[in-house]
Order: structure tokens, then C-alpha cells, then sequence
């Protein structure tokens, strides 16, 4: 029932062992690229929704003549909330809480008629620091709880 063929050969443990050492070289190096991009999409995801709240803000502004930090006030919706990263307050009142980001949260002054300051806070690299960012009234961007600025400008 069995029938041996002549002359087949198979690959050998060393060639296996060759292609194993090859495949983990390759993904040594493809991980912690993997893992870059994918902190720089989520950094990405930040900045376009304080755009966002940002825009909001000024609509709200438009029509009522002042900044509110509440939520529903200023009409911005995240898509995805299952997945949020990033916890999003408006001058200490949070607009959207991220799912279990470990940061503190945003204790900042109170909104006045003419400035608000967003800001979007969580751990997306899972080091020992917080990644934040900033928007204000003027639409300038800032990284980090130092407040250095950027020259992003989230058009």
C-alpha cells in the first residue's frame, strides 16, 4: 500500500534550521517598526480629534459667543468609542473617557468666553509615561505635560 519512491529527497534539519534563523532575523527587525507606526497612527488619531473639538468649539463659539466645555454642548462625536486610547477633556470637564488609559486626569482652569484649552491624555506605547496633547483656542498644538510647542497645526 505504502510505496517508497527512489530518489526523493527531503530537506535536511540544517536547511530548516537556516530558514527558522532567517524568518526570526526578519521579524526582529520588522516588529519594533510595526510597533512605531503604529504609536505614530494613534498620535495621528490625537491630533485629528482635538482638530475636531477644536472645530467644534469654534462653531459652538460662532453661534453662542463663547466656549463650553461640556460634551454635548459643542456637538463632537467620536466614531469609535469601544476603542478609544485617549481620554479627551475640555478645561478639566471630560468630554470622552478612553478605555483604562492610566493617566491621571486633566485638572485644568475653568473655560472662559474666549479661550478653552483641549487636551487628550493616555498610554498608547505602554511605558511609564502619559502621552498628552493640547489644543487651544488659537489652534496651537502642544506634546507633553511640559507644553512644548509643536509645529503641527492640524488643518
Amino acid at each position: 500500500m505504502c510505496k517508497q519512491f527512489k530518489g526523493q529527497k527531503g530537506f535536511t534539519l540544517i536547511e530548516l534550521m537556516i530558514v527558522v534563523a532567517i524568518i526570526g532575523i526578519l521579524a526582529a527587525i520588522a516588529i519594533p517598526n510595526f510597533m512605531q507606526y503604529q504609536a505614530k497612527s494613534k498620535q495621528s488619531e490625537a491630533k485629528m480629534n482635538l482638530g475636531g473639538i477644536y472645530t467644534s468649539e469654534v462653531a459652538y463659539f460662532g453661534e453662542a459667543n463663547t466656549f463650553s466645555p461640556v460634551f454635548t454642548t459643542i456637538g463632537f462625536v467620536v466614531a469609535s468609542t469601544g476603542t478609544q486610547r485617549y481620554t479627551f477633556t475640555v478645561d478639566g470637564t471630560t468630554l470622552l473617557a478612553g478605555t483604562s488609559t492610566g493617566c491621571t486626569t486633566y485638572t485644568g482652569a475653568a473655560v472662559s468666553a474666549t479661550s478653552f484649552t483641549a487636551l487628550a491624555t493616555g498610554n498608547i506605547d505602554g511605558d511609564a509615561y502619559c502621552d498628552t496633547w493640547t489644543m487651544n483656542d488659537v489652534k496651537v498644538l502642544f506634546n507633553g505635560a511640559g507644553g512644548a510647542v509643536l509645529n503641527d497645526v492640524v488643518s
